[in-house]
């Protein structure tokens, strides 16, 4: 409780409260009045040696300015001065790099013109070479699809020819018949097997004697003769024997008469040197040949040991097939020859780009050489240029008066 003129007031109360903290406030605002009067006396009497001491300083940034401005001056004297160099350097660079350029790209492009033509001539050669293969390999797919079938009616009709043996000795009883019937018949199974070049009818050999076909075969093992002038009156005989004593005369004679004509085929048809180191005597019926490998096996013995192979229509038409495989490799052989000494003229063609290239590269690296150089200089030259961007002036105290070094330009002056 607090009195005041009689007046008794309550701390609790609102309006006292608020009395008494506005008093107070007005009293710390007067003393804080008082205070600031005091400081800024003091603060006046404190200007006025630092208000001099900002003219001095004054003075001194001026003078500074005008070094700055010396100093400036001869900078862009220099950077004038290495403009100019950088710039004649550059522009001696850029010509150099467009003759090098230039020089470059005439010889790529004489180069990409050579390999064109040869690329383009190859890829010629080459389509040629594979367009003959396929059309070969084509036709001789569909030969032979039309040998296979010719086997297959041949086969069909073995029957047939085995069961007209009476016709067929009608035939043949004519010794120069039967000569003529064996050709006509060797005849059209050769050219039924193999191509039209690869085999000559009646040929002459440099014995004089003629062959009844002669096979184009490659050496090894060279070209083969087939004889078809087989004695049949010995088979005949033995066909027609009644007793024992008439077949074994019928089979002396039949196995004298084929090893005289084995003997004679050896002879006049294996020639070293022009034919094959074998023979072929074909036989125009298959009863004959199943007759002779059946009961006279030491008869083909003999044929082996002669080098004369014995052939029916049925086994020469299969070895006719095996002739016309060897013909088709050594047709093949011959284009790979083609194609390998294609292949080594591009070899050679590679090896004159990759020469070519290799000078081209020893060009690149004298530019690249020179370029490295440039930059080299040229950094160097940076640095010294931020050398001087960065110089360092020492501080001034307030007392002492500036000396401000003169450039070049201002010692001329």
């Amino acid at each position: 409780m607090i009195g005041i003129g009689g007046q008794t007031y309550s701390l609790d109360d609102p309006v006292v409260l608020l009395i008494l903290a506005t008093a107070g406030a007005i009293f710390l605002v007067l003393i804080l009045l008082v205070l600031a009067v005091r400081a800024a006396g003091r603060s006046a009497r404190m200007t006025e040696p630092l208000a001099r001491q900002m003219q001095v300083l004054g003075g001194h940034v001026q003078q500074l300015g005008m070094g700055q401005e010396q100093l400036r001056g001869g900078l862009q004297t220099v950077s004038d001065t290495q403009a100019n160099a950088q710039a004649q350097m550059i522009q001696s660079i850029e010509a150099r790099m467009a003759h090098v350029q230039q020089q470059m790209q005439d010889r790529l492009a004489d180069n990409a013109a050579r390999s064109a033509r040869s690329l383009t001539e190859m890829q010629e050669r080459m389509s040629e070479t594979l367009h003959g293969s396929s059309k070969q390999t084509t036709t001789s797919l569909t030969q032979l699809q039309e040998r296979l079938a010719a086997i297959d009616r041949a086969q069909d009709n073995i029957t047939k020819l085995s069961g007209d043996v009476l016709s067929l000795q009608d035939i043949l009883s004519n010794k120069q018949t039967r000569g003529a019937f064996g050709e006509i018949q060797l005849h059209d199974i050769v050219s039924k097997a193999l191509p039209s070049d690869s085999y000559t009818m009646q040929a002459s050999l440099s014995s004089g004697k003629r062959a009844d076909c002669l096979i184009h075969l490659p050496h090894p093992p060279g070209p083969i003769v087939i004889d078809s002038k087989f004695p049949l009156e010995a088979y005949e005989a033995l066909r027609r024997a009644k007793t024992d004593y008439e077949v074994k005369e019928a089979a002396r004679a039949m196995r004298v008469a084929v090893k005289a004509h084995i003997s004679a085929i050896s002879s006049k048809y294996i020639i070293e040197g022009e034919t094959a180191d074998g023979a072929l005597m074909f036989l125009p019926s298959e009863a004959v040949y199943a007759e002779l490998h059946g009961n006279f096996p030491e008869l083909v013995r003999e044929g082996f040991a002669a080098r004369v192979w014995i052939v029916s229509p049925t086994t020469c038409m299969a070895t006719l097939n095996t002739m016309r495989a060897i013909l088709k490799d050594a047709r093949m052989r011959e284009q790979a020859g083609a194609i390998r000494k294609t292949l080594k003229m591009l070899h050679r063609d590679v090896e004159l780009v990759v020469e070519r290239v290799g000078k081209l590269n020893t060009h690149f690296g004298q530019a690249r050489a020179d370029l490295e150089g440039l930059g080299t200089a040229a950094e160097r030259a940076g640095k010294r240029a931020a050398r001087l961007d960065n110089f360092d002036f020492e501080e001034l105290s307030p007392q002492e008066t500036p000396i401000i070094p003169l450039t070049g330009s201002d010692k001329k002056n």
